[in-house]
């Protein structure tokens, strides 16, 4: 039978062998990571060109009056049916 101090030094042992090995592989993941930056070229992207815009430009961002009206009597309305 083992005792639990031999118990525990082989735990401690394990750990630390674990943790070894994470730590070394993470280190090596590092510095792959940056020589692979170094030689890998950075990717540009090409610029976008815009289309040319017409002068008669047409705001469609603004709402007309009457989508308003609708938009709130709708809505008025849906309230006063869920209140009762």
């Amino acid at each position: 039978m083992d005792t639990i101090g031999s118990q525990l030094l082989d735990a401690a042992t394990l750990m630390l062998t674990g943790m070894s090995v994470v730590f070394i592989f993470l280190t090596i993941l590092v510095y792959l990571v940056r020589l692979m930056s170094r030689l890998v070229p950075e990717e540009v992207p090409e610029p976008i060109s815009t289309p040319k815009q017409n002068k008669k430009v047409q705001s469609s961002s603004a709402v007309s009056p009457q989508v308003v009206a609708a938009i709130s009597a709708a809505v008025h309305q849906y309230r006063t049916s869920t209140a009762k």
